[in-house]
């Protein structure tokens, strides 16, 4: 069984990006973050090679919107400025602790099977359960707790090798942009997954998405982050 089904998106949603802004989030000033975590959004002409570009607003997942609606307080959240993971040996180390915690704590169970709906239903493994979207979430929760920004830590829709859509987690360092994945055990760099990337969380607040629609190099590209580590 593969653990992530499809993601989709519902038509109906092309117009929300701008209310969703405008109501879910409102802007205040930027919480006080650990330097450990953040550094300048700014990053060297290397690490942008290693950043994903992105466009504009696009259309929300309607799993985003529903899971904003069941859980409010987890979406109404102040607007904060775009910050990045500094990528020490220490930080690392967390990324692929919480990383192989959720992926060897959850059960991987479709969205339909789980839910009996085929309206993507993201939520959290209250079940100790879920499709991808599910191991995205909590690793995402996870890391927040971690004293991570949230600005770092993006949920990212996908085409994966077998062109299914599929959800990550996109983690912002100052090395580039680092791909948490329920599929493989591995922290790896975003152009070394071979994923077609469509869209995901803007920095600045979490329910407006931005478009990608890259590819994120070859499918098994080797890569070694702990490299990037200075």
């Amino acid at each position: 069984m593969r653990r992530s089904p499809g993601v989709l998106t519902s038509s109906f949603l092309v117009g929300f990006v701008s209310l969703i802004g405008a109501t879910s989030l409102q802007a205040g000033p930027a919480a006080a973050q650990s330097t450990v975590f953040k550094s300048r959004s700014t990053q060297s002409s290397a690490a942008g090679l290693r950043s994903a570009a992105v466009g504009g607003s696009t259309s929300v997942p309607y799993g985003w919107i529903d899971f904003c609606h069941r859980r409010p307080k987890e979406c109404k959240v102040p607007a904060m400025p775009a910050a990045t993971v500094k990528l020490t040996a220490r930080n690392l180390g967390i990324l692929k602790r919480i990383n192989l915690k959720a992926n060897n704590y959850i059960k991987p169970v479709s969205n339909f099977e789980h839910w009996g709906t085929t309206m993507d239903h993201w939520d959290y493994p209250v079940d100790g359960k879920g499709d991808c979207k599910v191991y995205a979430l909590y690793k995402r929760k996870l890391l927040m707790e971690a004293g991570f920004p949230r600005q770092a830590l993006l949920m990212t829709v996908v085409r994966d090798l077998d062109n299914e859509g599929h959800t990550i987690l996109t983690v912002k360092t100052d090395k580039g942009d680092l791909v948490l994945d329920n599929l493989v055990n591995d922290i790896r760099p975003w152009n070394a997954t071979g994923y077609y990337f469509l869209k995901r969380q803007s920095q600045q607040n979490p329910s407006i998405w931005v478009s990608v629609n890259q590819r994120g190099g070859r499918p098994n590209t080797p890569s070694n982050v702990a490299n990037l580590i200075d």
